[in-house]
């Protein structure tokens, strides 16, 4: 069950993280388009390893939607090798790359424009999009006010009770049905709660909450061996 306080708790959230991290400035990339890609090849790796992939893809010069798209299939696997899972990778990427050039001829503007239930089911139209990664395009890359829920926010969530708790086995995989319905329900949470603002203040703002919440996955909400003594957030755990 949702706890009584839950909005008070979350907003409050927000100030004791961003007073320990700072605004983030997140997500890591140049461009919206970077954004996009990284969006994609960042499914079950790390960072890191995204950042090897784009930086091959710059120094091949096909970073841009049409010559990416013209590449084939096995080249743009073995450019993006760093990413794990890439002969996988290379098709979700070939399948966004489809819907962005031969639908809106390479114009991230044109795909992201509409309203943000219209973008988001186009988003999720798409071969490999799961709810996350489009979410993560549609806040960092366009524009959109969409929340984020990632594996992190599932277990902050869960271990200061602010969500009821999800089965472990449905937040494996962006694609399940129980993914998407645990998915959906914590989206929805976290929109209704911090809706205190409008406009380009609430992007910011939710853009620099899923970075908060990244950093306190990260460094102190770890699956294992929690830091609870050293988080930002220890003042919101439960007392019992």
């Amino acid at each position: 069950m949702v706890a009584p306080n839950v909005k008070r708790d979350l907003r409050r959230a927000y100030e004791l993280m961003r007073a320990r991290f700072g605004h983030r400035h997140w997500w890591p990339g140049e461009t919206a388009f970077e954004v996009c890609l990284g969006a994609i090849l960042t499914q079950n790796t790390a960072w890191t390893n995204v950042e090897r992939a784009i930086a091959n893809l710059k120094a091949a010069r096909v970073l841009e939607a049409k010559k990416l798209f013209a590449l084939p299939e096995s080249k743009l696997a073995e450019l993006i090798h760093s990413a794990g899972y890439f002969n996988v990778k290379a098709r979700r990427l070939r399948s966004f790359l489809r819907v962005l050039v031969e639908d809106f001829d390479g114009d991230l503007r044109r795909l992201f424009a509409g309203g943000t239930a219209a973008v988001r089911a186009r988003l999720l139209a798409i071969n490999g999009i799961g709810p996350e990664t489009a979410d993560s395009m549609l806040l960092y890359a366009g524009g959109h006010s969409s929340f984020v829920i990632d594996a992190y926010t599932k277990r902050i969530f869960q271990r200061h009770h602010w969500s009821r708790k999800a089965e472990a086995r449905g937040w494996q995989t962006e694609v399940g049905n129980s993914m998407a319905s645990d998915y959906g329900k914590l989206k929805t949470l976290c929109e209704s709660r911090l809706n205190q603002k409008t406009g380009a203040a609430r992007l910011d703002y939710w853009q620099d909450y899923h970075a908060q919440l990244v950093m306190v996955g990260k460094h102190f909400c770890r699956a294992r061996a929690p830091l609870c003594e050293q988080c930002p957030l220890k003042p919101l755990l439960p007392k019992n």
